[in-house]
């Protein structure tokens, strides 16, 4: 089984409270059915979540404000990249370049995810982030994960020009590859 840090729930939740209003945040923990108590326990972000709790999660929440097409999924995506940013990595995402940080998304993945690998090359005008071996691709994820990246670029400073999933293991691809361009 596939897990995922509670950070990331826990972001998608507080994006209910903030962008939507605290009252919302009850009725989605009903609507979860089985996975209401791994949602509901994932109190401290660095909490192992079954990835199969938080698909359902976004899936609910794309089908309450979203358009039913999992595209929230990539605005969630950029919340999360937002809000659990610590203050004190800011500073290196301001002084860093888009690429540099880019480069460090090995690490981020495996301190995020118990599934599958990260790595990037530098292609004209940007980068390419592959993710391999991932346990259970689902298109919610593959949109949040390109929502984050993009979210990424931005906190740098530098001007986001094109994001988009140019591979897809859902599609028959070998792995995930997110093309993500950019002025630095």
């Amino acid at each position: 089984m596939v897990h995922v840090r509670a950070s990331a729930i826990r972001a998608r939740l507080d994006w209910v409270r903030t962008q939507r209003g605290p009252e919302h945040v009850e009725p989605i923990f009903a609507a979860l059915d089985r996975h209401e108590l791994a949602i509901r326990a994932a109190v401290t972000p660095n909490l192992w979540v079954p990835f199969d709790a938080y698909i359902a999660l976004n899936i609910e929440l794309d089908r309450r404000f979203g358009t039913g097409d999992l595209a929230l999924c990539r605005v969630l995506g950029r919340y999360t990249a937002e809000v659990n940013l610590p203050t004190i990595y800011r500073i290196f995402y301001k002084i860093g370049t888009p690429t540099y940080i880019l480069t460090k998304v090995a690490a981020v993945w495996t301190s995020h995810y118990d599934s599958g690998s990260a790595s990037m090359r530098i292609i004209p005008g940007g980068c390419v982030v592959s993710v391999e071996n991932f346990g259970t691709p689902h298109r919610c994820h593959c949109n949040a994960v390109l929502g984050w990246m993009e979210q990424t670029v931005i906190i740098t400073g530098a001007r986001l020009n094109d994001a988009r999933e140019s591979a897809c293991r859902l599609r028959g691809a070998k792995a995930c590859e997110f093309e993500i361009l950019y002025d630095a």
